[in-house]
């Protein structure tokens, strides 16, 4: 990793990950051939690149209880305590609408409605994600939502990872189907034979992946465009070498484009994480995957102040940040960009990953400016509600009509206006 002195208002951030041509014009194809062709087309993309001719779409009741069985009890067990844990973070998100009376017996309200169905994507590939069930399953059943659907690649003799499997059971998910890639998202946008249209896709995936639920969006919602893991550490003096630089090959491991940033105000702390790095990855089992994430895209920033340091941080904006300083929770005080924020030593961020109950499905590319990690509100819609007594509309009728003419609507004028008198 290399060294380099922080200068005020530098850039961290990655160029964006956004596909190419060529990308785009496949997962083009496979969206408007799955429309069209439904399951069929769904067959051909699997055999084509997962390697399998699926027999049927969806897990069976058997399956699942089979991979449940397959994996350790005591990461069944660890599996369950993460999900308590997950549920009661987000319980606590959960809100009611509200009601504001007015006088002459006319309101104002919000009503807070579930989605109806959300289909949940979980990425296969080059590793397996019971936790990516767990975060984004657990907030929709919390928000209330009656349909959960869960898409996710399988391996090449046709079957779930049974951790994956272990953890829908645990949460009582029974809608699964082996779909991966732009095929699954085409499939929960647009339905088939098989597979009913949902209102709402979430889930992080490949670039293909993500660029489905680009060209999707509009026909359904998404949470968001999830690109590649990051990791942003900032520590003094007072951290661990050794801890530091398994915090950031933690996220470096994830994928080759991943990012790993450590901004510190110690040049010989910098040091020691460049020798640790190198160290740690010789042991590392997905060394080359880690390497090419530390080599293309890792950094290491000295600042001469925190406040230097600080800044920098919030012009990152990372996905996951991790605070080991002195004063931990004052600086974290001064921090405004970050999807997931981890104070003190202890808090390494793979405790957030699986276990703690914040949602590991964060705001990658800077995007933590404006946004927002996986929560209850986006399995809700909010609905305005409106009732005018008669009084009221009395009170209040010239001063829309007046409102409306000056915008040129006369229509809306005279709508406002056609109430008042007997009908017969």
């Amino acid at each position: 990793m290399k060294i380099t002195k922080l200068a005020k208002g530098i850039s961290l951030k990655r160029p964006l990950e956004g596909g190419n041509e060529e990308q785009l014009k496949v997962v083009r194809q496979v969206l408007a051939d799955v429309r069209a062709q439904g399951d069929a087309a769904i067959r051909v993309y699997t055999e084509k690149w997962d390697g399998f001719a699926p027999d049927h779409l969806r897990v069976t009741k058997e399956e699942i209880e089979e991979g449940a069985n397959l994996i350790d009890q005591q990461l069944y067990a660890d599996l369950t305590e993460a999900a308590q844990n997950i549920r009661f973070y987000h319980e606590q998100q959960k809100r009611s609408g509200y009601r504001l009376e007015l006088k002459d017996g006319s309101w104002l309200g919000q009503r807070i409605t579930a989605l109806d169905a959300v289909g949940l994507y979980v990425p296969g590939g080059t590793a397996a994600y019971p936790s990516s069930v767990l975060m984004n399953v657990i907030p929709a059943q919390v928000a209330g939502v009656k349909r959960i659907v869960i898409t996710s690649p399988a391996g090449r003799d046709g079957k779930l990872p049974p951790g994956v499997l272990a953890a829908a059971h645990i949460l009582g998910v029974e809608e699964i189907y082996k779909i991966g890639g732009a095929q699954a998202i085409a499939a929960l946008a647009y339905g088939t034979e098989t597979i009913s249209p949902v209102d709402k896709i979430t889930g992080p995936g490949n670039i293909f992946v993500a660029l489905a639920k680009r060209e999707v969006f509009g026909e359904v919602a998404i949470d968001m465009i999830a690109g590649p893991s990051e990791i942003a550490v900032l520590a003094d003096d007072t951290a661990f070498a050794d801890e530091i630089a398994a915090d950031l090959l933690s996220q470096a491991e994830h994928d080759k484009l991943a990012c790993a940033i450590l901004v510190t105000t110690s040049e010989q702390l910098a040091k020691k994480v460049v020798d640790e790095v190198e160290k740690q990855l010789m042991t590392l089992p997905r060394e080359e995957v880690a390497r090419a994430s530390i080599e293309n895209f890792g950094a290491i920033y000295v600042a001469d102040t925190m406040a230097d340091a600080i800044e920098a941080i919030n012009s990152l904006a990372p996905e996951h940040l991790e605070i080991v300083t002195k004063d931990d929770e004052a600086v974290a005080e001064q921090v405004r960009h970050a999807g997931g924020i981890f104070i003190g030593r202890y808090s390494s961020e793979p405790v957030g990953d699986y276990f703690a109950g914040t949602n590991h499905v964060l705001p990658t590319n800077s995007t933590a400016r404006f946004a927002s990690g996986l929560n209850v509100d986006d399995f809700v819609k909010k609905s305005s509600v409106v009732f005018y007594s008669e009084k009221t509309w009395a009170e209040n009728a010239p001063k829309i009509a007046r409102l409306a003419r000056m915008e040129g609507l006369e229509g809306h004028a005279r709508a406002v206006e056609s109430r008042g008198w007997e009908k017969e």
